[in-house]
């Protein structure tokens, strides 16, 4: 009995929004992001392109937050170099911070590049420091033919 009950409390706390995903389904071309549920408040049944829209919004509002996410898509990693890219415009010394963090999602094999020959410009420079790889790879977002701040992937 105290599992059936278990699981319709379950059910109900998804039904109702009490419970946050930390992923996109199973089966969605980026099922492997993941984040932790403490730092984005998305509820079950949240279609996955409201999920990913919602996670934008919330690199955009707090950078430092995509920390917190696993195998970030396409989409999240373009946010975060947006908000690097508005930094270095003011010259806000905290954009190779953020950049730091882009580099840390590349240590899994599963991220997909944001911008093409992102992942090799991270991967060459493994044996640099970090300031060396911030650096380097400023300067190729810096040289790529179209901005990356304004490259959006529709599914």
């Amino acid at each position: 009995m105290s599992t059936l009950f278990k699981s319709a409390m379950s059910y109900l706390s998804k039904a109702l929004g009490l419970e946050s995903v930390s992923s996109f389904p199973s089966r969605h071309k980026y099922a492997r992001t993941n984040w932790r549920p403490s730092h984005f408040d998305i509820p079950y049944g949240t279609r996955p392109e409201e999920i990913e829209r919602r996670v934008c919004t919330a690199i955009d509002n707090t950078p430092t937050i995509f920390a917190h996410i696993n195998n970030p898509t396409p989409r999240m990693q373009r946010a975060l170099l947006a908000v690097v890219a508005e930094r270095l415009r003011r010259n806000d010394r905290t954009a190779g911070d953020l950049v730091e963090l882009l580099i840390a999602a590349y240590a899994s094999p599963y991220v997909q590049d944001a911008a093409p020959g992102l992942r090799a410009e991270i991967e060459a420079s493994a044996d640099e420091d970090v300031g060396a790889r911030v650096r380097g790879v400023l300067s190729f977002l810096s040289n790529m033919q179209v901005p990356f701040d304004v490259i959006d992937e529709r599914h």
